[in-house]
């Protein structure tokens, strides 16, 4: 599988570990992950931001293991915030938990289905 990362030169070069478009060819599965939210398999969430991003992020890595994939595989994800104050926090993490892989990604500021839950990960792998 071959993973390329585009940035057009006409438009915004990203400055925040991501690449505008992702193409991926020669791969022969593809993993659609759905909203990977804030709760433990015991079902506690935890209380701040960046102990329920971690959290989440560590539930998009185990839905990757459990098909046999990695964060090497991720090509895009997508990630709900519940309040413009959590940007900063949620960059960090992610760029930490990525560790320099450089995905197709999108942000959006929304209301979470449960109030508790202050972000949500979806997200699209490939092997």
């Amino acid at each position: 599988m071959q993973i390329r990362r585009i940035n057009a030169e006409t438009a915004l070069v990203p400055t925040t570990g991501y690449s505008q478009a992702i193409e991926v060819n020669g791969h022969t599965r593809t993993l659609f992950i759905s909203g990977q939210i804030p709760v433990a398999a015991d079902g506690s969430v935890p209380e701040d931001f960046e102990a329920q991003c971690r959290l989440a992020w560590s539930n998009v890595e185990a839905q990757l293991s459990a098909a046999g994939m990695t964060l090497d595989n991720l090509v895009m994800h997508r990630t709900y915030l519940a309040d413009r104050r959590y940007t900063t926090v949620n960059r960090a993490v992610r760029n930490q938990v990525l560790g320099g892989r450089e995905t197709a990604l999108t942000v959006v500021i929304a209301g979470i289905f449960d109030e508790a839950w202050l972000l949500e990960i979806e997200a699209v792998a490939a092997a």
